[in-house]
């Protein structure tokens, strides 16, 4: 506060971009969010492994039956063009 117990128009300044910038990152993490996944055939997704990568050892696989990027259900034996192999 000013001396003359006044806020400084930079304090309000300051105040409107830091809800700027709130506003900004909770808007961009809800469209994260709400992003779709690919479909099976944009995934090229196969009910059979390719060689020894499948689903079940994927990084992106979510037990029992789930894809982070594919959508349905996808087989542990499964495989897509996506795969990457969990660490």
């Amino acid at each position: 506060m000013a001396a003359n117990g006044r806020d400084t128009p930079s304090l309000h300044r300051r105040a409107l971009v830091l809800a700027a910038l709130n506003g900004v990152l909770v808007f961009s993490a809800g469209v994260a969010r709400a992003q779709q996944k690919m479909t099976r055939a944009q995934a090229e997704y196969q009910d059979e492994p390719k060689g020894i990568l499948m689903c079940g050892t994927c990084s992106l696989f979510i037990r029992p039956a789930g894809c982070k990027v594919v959508e349905g259900d996808v087989a542990v034996t499964g495989w897509c063009k996506l795969f990457d192999l969990a660490d």
